[in-house]
């Protein structure tokens, strides 16, 4: 199912703070629903959300949350279909290294549980690095805030939302 919004979030029963982010921001956005079971063994979640949606899975995107080790973290939006490269997202943070957050804290400080972490609406700011391959097409996916939603809009409009750090941060 995929309902475009602009300002009317709440009507389409998805009024999570990633999606009044965009609203805030005035951000034209589609929101997407889809089914997927989050423990089902062998493909990684993100490919499998992608196939359910009919997306290519270089269009999808995931965040990852990162620890820096004064504790700080970070919010890192890579395709599904690659990693994220732990030594470039360091050096665009200009720290010396980098690890994938405990999941409890990722839960406690974004607001978001597992398989629904997004970029926009974390309960505390967090820096956003965007892969840069992000801007090869006019849009991308990212989740919506809760698993099962996701939304689609342009790579440009993400990165202006979140004040994002462009740049290569993916494996390739």
């Amino acid at each position: 199912m995929a309902k475009t919004g602009r300002g009317r979030g709440r009507a389409h029963g998805a009024a999570t703070p990633a999606v009044t982010a965009l609203e805030t921001a005035g951000v034209p956005y589609t929101l997407h629903t889809f089914e997927v079971d989050l423990d089902a063994g062998g493909e990684r979640f993100g490919v499998q959300v992608a196939r359910a949606m009919g997306v290519p899975p270089e269009r999808m995107f995931k965040t990852l949350m990162v620890a820096a080790p004064d504790g700080g973290l970070a919010a890192c939006v890579v395709p599904v279909s690659g990693q994220l490269d732990l030594r470039a997202a360091a050096a665009v943070l200009g720290v010396k290294r980098l690890a994938l957050a405990d999941l409890a804290l990722v839960e406690r400080r974004t607001g978001y549980v597992r398989g629904g972490v997004s970029p926009l609406g974390q309960r505390h700011r967090h820096p956003v690095l965007l892969d840069s391959s992000a801007l090869d097409a006019p849009v991308m996916y990212v989740s919506g805030g809760q698993r099962g939603l996701d939304l689609e809009l342009a790579p440009a409009d993400l990165a202006a939302a979140t004040d994002a750090v462009v740049a290569p941060i993916a494996a390739r």
